[in-house]
């Protein structure tokens, strides 16, 4: 399933800075700058409460709403607080319908995998190339049935209509194993315990 395109207002800036940064914050907006496709950087501002909820869910595309005229964007970078993780900055790049797009795409399992196996990722997300308005929601790989000592690879994740991999073909993202039971861990503990030289008493 593709992402929808999202509709925001935009409103331009011409305040920089730290100081200028802190009080949109405090207004409720999180600034931000377009650019790409050599155009100059668009510096804007953006409703915070909204753009939070979006953010949500990666690779947002958006269609601006900058004093009347439209601008479709991807959201290409958000950089946060580390203490209080407000989103203080956000990038976006400018998209035309029908161009492509690199972008890290989730990765789904579905399925079970074989009785007394646990599924775990090596990978999470894969780098896709794919049409900047038909960017999926995540990519599902099956691993119904799959024994132990399985993998899936890259190569081996269904990809939707158009998409091509940009990721390692051979790049690991699931493996199948059996966890050690805790009597085998107390048996090999046994084992090397019963090989180690007795400690010879000191004179």
């Amino acid at each position: 399933m593709a992402r929808e395109v999202t509709a925001v207002v935009a409103e331009p800036r011409e305040s920089f800075g730290k100081g200028a940064a802190r009080k949109l914050r405090v207004l409720g907006k999180i600034p931000a700058v377009i650019y790409g496709h050599g155009t100059e950087p668009v510096h804007v501002s953006l409703p915070a409460h909204r753009i939070a909820l979006l953010l949500r869910r990666a690779n947002m595309l958006l269609e601006l709403d900058i004093a009347g005229a439209k601008q479709l964007v991807l959201v290409k970078d958000v950089q946060k607080d580390p203490v209080k993780a407000i989103i203080e900055h956000i990038d976006l790049v400018v998209v035309r319908k029908g161009e492509k797009v690199q972008v890290e795409v989730q990765v789904h399992m579905s399925g079970e995998s074989f009785a007394g196996t646990v599924a775990d990722f090596d990978t999470k997300t894969l780098l896709l190339e794919v049409e900047a308005t038909d960017i999926p929601e995540n990519v599902t790989v099956s691993i119904e049935g799959l024994e132990d000592g399985a993998q899936v690879h890259a190569k081996d994740v269904p990809l939707p209509s158009g998409a091509t991999l940009i990721s390692d073909e051979e790049a690991l993202v699931v493996y199948i194993h059996t966890p050690r039971g805790e009597d085998e861990e107390d048996a090999e503990t046994e084992v090397i315990t019963a090989g180690t030289p007795a400690a010879t008493p000191a004179a």
